[in-house]
């Protein structure tokens, strides 16, 4: 039973917290976290959690020394995923957020660069005799279209979720990892769009990739046992707005959402004896489908 407001506490009830709430990181405290340092006991966020032999430390009594007896690289300060903690843990992110920007500034100032960077099977559409296209070689563009953006609106949305998702994501993977799952997904979007979008239909934007970052972001939390309502709200708004606005490429935030959850479950619940092979085993057969999807629709349009 909750207490009336102004009533007495003992000492018993002092510093009591509700029992729905959970403590919150000891370095950050505005981040709740459910899970705690094995060697003090202090509550620690992704960003503060270090891999231990079990469970989890965090940063301080690992820099205090491990006592384990292990050789400086197998006490090297890790992730939640395994990979290296870093001094800025938003690098990555600041850094793919600048290359949009510069992409997009180039399309704003010479706009015929955009014809070159979206993805699109093939143009021009029959009966005319195609010259350019994913299906004419130009595999490229299932990278460059990732960056490339032509809306303010769209580049906003994005760059915004990105930063919002990304960071967090990053501090909790490390800098490989959060890549490599950052560029899978946006390729597995490519991929669907390319594989079940009309060959003419031109796309682009990053929004595969940040989909993509939404489910992994839905399997962190689950694996760190937050509450999933508030990502799984977000992820349903941008759904509704997936499928009830006209011009936009479903198959590329379907297609990253599902890489997204597959290799954000791999990275974050791979066993440790064979995290790495696992974590980019999973990687690679997310490409590999990615690419016998390019194939069979390459197949089909010639």
């Amino acid at each position: 039973m909750d207490q009336a407001p102004g009533s007495p506490q003992g000492p018993a009830d002092q510093g009591r917290q509700p029992a729905q709430d959970l403590p919150t990181c000891y370095r950050h405290p505005d981040r709740e976290t459910g899970i705690r340092c094995t060697r003090c006991d202090r509550p620690i966020c992704p960003e503060c959690m270090v891999d231990a032999s079990v469970g989890f430390q965090c940063t301080d009594c690992v820099r205090s020394g491990s006592g384990t007896g292990h050789t400086p690289a197998a006490s090297r300060p890790r992730t939640l995923a395994g990979g290296t903690l870093t001094s800025d843990p938003r690098l990555v992110t600041k850094i793919l957020i600048g290359i949009n920007l510069a992409v997009f500034i180039a399309v704003q100032i010479d706009s015929g660069l955009l014809d070159h960077l979206v993805l699109i099977g093939s143009w021009p559409p029959p009966p005319y005799t195609a010259q350019s296209g994913v299906a004419q070689g130009e595999w490229y563009r299932l990278v460059t279209s990732m960056f490339a953006h032509q809306a303010v609106w769209h580049i906003g949305f994005n760059m915004l979720s990105l930063w919002w998702l990304g960071g967090p994501l990053e501090a909790a993977l490390g800098r490989a990892r959060y890549l490599a799952l950052y560029f899978v997904s946006g390729l597995a979007g490519g991929a669907l769009t390319y594989l079940l979008a009309s060959p003419s239909q031109a796309s682009l934007g990053a929004s595969g990739a940040i989909f993509g970052l939404f489910g992994a972001t839905a399997v962190l939390m689950r694996r760190l046992n937050y509450d999933l309502r508030p990502i799984i709200a977000l992820l349903v708004i941008n759904l509704i707005f997936t499928f009830g606005w006209g011009n936009i490429a479903w198959q590329a935030h379907i297609g990253g959402l599902v890489a997204g959850i597959v290799v954000g479950y791999a990275m974050v619940h791979a066993p440790r004896e064979k995290r790495a092979l696992v974590q980019y085993g999973t990687c690679a057969v997310v490409l590999l489908v990615v690419v016998v999807m390019m194939l069979v629709r390459t197949a089909q349009i010639g």
